[in-house]
This record gives C-alpha cells, sequence and structure tokens, in this order.
C-alpha cells in the first residue's frame, strides 16, 4: 500500500535519516550531498531529487530506502 509506505518513510526518515542517507551514498555513488538534504515537511521533494539523481521510480526509491 501506498500510503502506509509513505507512513514508514517519514518515520524512518525522522529517526534515522544521517544512517540512512550514508547507505544510500554508499550503494549509489552518483547522489551528492543536496540530493540527500532532509527537511521536515519536505519529504516529497526529496524523494524526487533522488528520484531524478538515480533515474528510478517514485515507488522503486521508497522500495530502495525501506531496505536500507
Amino acid at each position: 500500500n501506498n500510503s502506509k509506505t509513505i507512513i514508514m518513510f517519514r518515520d524512518n526518515i525522522e529517526t534515522s535519516w544521517v544512517e540512512i542517507s550514508g547507505k544510500l551514498k554508499e550503494k549509489f555513488s552518483k547522489l551528492k550531498e543536496a540530493d540527500l538534504l532532509f527537511v521536515k515537511g519536505k519529504e516529497e521533494e526529496l524523494i524526487r531529487k533522488i528520484q531524478l539523481r538515480l533515474l528510478k521510480s517514485r515507488r522503486e526509491v521508497l522500495e530502495i530506502i525501506g531496505t536500507l
């Protein structure tokens, strides 16, 4: 369920984004620091930046983050 994924994403992002972003950078070297800058309330913008950099769908990005 997409809304469930978003809720889990928001929970993860607020509690451990430093760890998650570090793992994303290790796994995807093309991600830049600016792509991973978290601003509370701007989660959708963050997802879009990652999507554009990785050329992945929104769903794929959320799945990747969910597995880290």
